[in-house]
């Protein structure tokens, strides 16, 4: 269909489903808003907010992702570093560059490209975001998940994508996923060499990519080469009530109530879900009315206070 042709990312819709890992086509690695030049103006712009991260080539797979920029600090600035990021020894990433007017252009472009064809299985497309990774030769993203559901696009230069399954508990424990969704943490994933083998592995050129359901354990090598990728991603209902239920889990277990895993026990998640639907909204207005920020995870973007 002529409409699909020209679609800027491109997988067999048919056959979509929102949990299951997938490779992908797009059309953006000639994008001009995805060329060096562009994105040292946008390094720019966004370190003077804040938004950018980053680390040393020193860090490995089993680094704490958390802590990555703390262990294996890179002084530079980001422009310096993606003016010269052949030699900078250096892993950037540019975050929610949809709060930059001209790149939540490019966001909205590609995710409303996707939303039909997303929400025929998945609907509730919200707290939309986009990430840019620009990375030095032979650094390495460290073993980690993520609540969105992701499109991860090579735009330059060739990496290798590790992606576990989102219910491997050999790659990442229920408990590490309970607590990742009530405190962000990652303290409980931990990396071990062997689970190579239990990987979706990716080798990515310009113009591929991959899908990634929520918190899907993932982990990135690049190659000998610099390296361009960018991220789209979103939240639904499903993964809203997801990490709703994961968090109450939780707090549960502080209170020594042990429950079976997310997803085990559909009538208990759907009791569970209500009666934490009430409490987020009571806490919500309590935050309000004591002139306390709300960041809600039905927001159309994702919030820039917050990665």
């Amino acid at each position: 269909m002529d409409g699909e042709s020209r679609a800027l990312i491109d997988l067999d819709w048919d056959r979509f489903h929102p949990w299951r890992i997938q490779p992908v086509r797009h059309r953006l690695a000639a994008h001009p808003l995805l060329q060096p030049a562009q994105l040292v103006e946008l390094g720019k712009r966004l370190e003077r907010l804040g938004r950018v991260r980053t680390h040393s080539d020193d860090a490995t797979p089993g680094t704490s992702f958390n802590a990555a920029p703390r262990l294996h600090p890179h002084r530079k600035s980001a422009a310096e570093t993606l003016a010269d990021i052949h030699a900078a020894r250096a892993w950037m990433s540019l975050l929610n560059v949809q709060a930059d007017p001209v790149y939540r252009a490019l966001v909205d472009a590609v995710l409303d490209d996707i939303r039909p064809s997303v929400e025929r299985s998945d609907p509730g497309m919200c707290y939309r975001g986009g990430w840019i990774f620009v990375t030095s030769p032979r650094t390495v993203t460290p073993f980690h998940f993520d609540k969105e559901h992701n499109f991860i696009l090579q735009v330059q230069g060739r990496k290798t994508l590790y992606v576990w399954d989102h219910r491997d508990t050999e790659a990442a424990s229920e408990r590490a996923r309970d607590r990742f969704h009530a405190t962000h943490e990652r303290d409980l994933l931990v990396w071990r060499e062997e689970l190579r083998e239990r990987a979706q592995v990716f080798h990515l050129e310009p113009g591929q990519g991959a899908y990634m359901p929520s918190t899907s354990p993932h982990m990135v090598e690049n190659g000998d080469g610099p390296s361009i990728t960018m991220s789209f991603t979103y939240y639904t209902h499903a993964t809203r009530r997801d990490s709703a239920l994961h968090s109450l889990h939780e707090r549960l277990r502080g209170l020594g109530i042990a429950l079976a895993p997310v997803g085990h026990r559909p009538a208990v998640d759907a009791m569970l879900h209500h009666v934490g639907g009430s409490v987020r909204a009571v806490r919500h207005v309590l935050r309000k009315l004591a002139g306390r920020p709300v960041f809600p995870t039905s927001a159309p973007y994702a919030f820039t206070e917050t990665y």
